[in-house]
């Protein structure tokens, strides 16, 4: 048996839990938002691209950095 007992806490489980999860659904993307979603560290110069590329492509630039 492979899977853990329902008493472990989903925390101890690893799963992250629904109030940190975050869809996007209703939010407009911040340039941090897209900064992360492509792995790259939050600088000033990755700030500046990013909110270049939301100007430009809008929601679509977070789309295409997420599976």
């Amino acid at each position: 048996m492979s899977e853990e007992p329902e008493s472990v806490p989903v925390s101890a489980r690893g799963v992250t839990p629904d109030s940190l999860l975050h869809t996007g659904g209703s939010d407009d993307p911040s340039a941090e938002d897209l900064v992360l979603a492509s792995g790259r560290d939050l600088t000033p110069q990755n700030l500046e691209w990013a909110q270049r590329r939301l100007a430009r492509e809008g929601r679509a630039a977070m789309e295409k950095q997420l599976p």
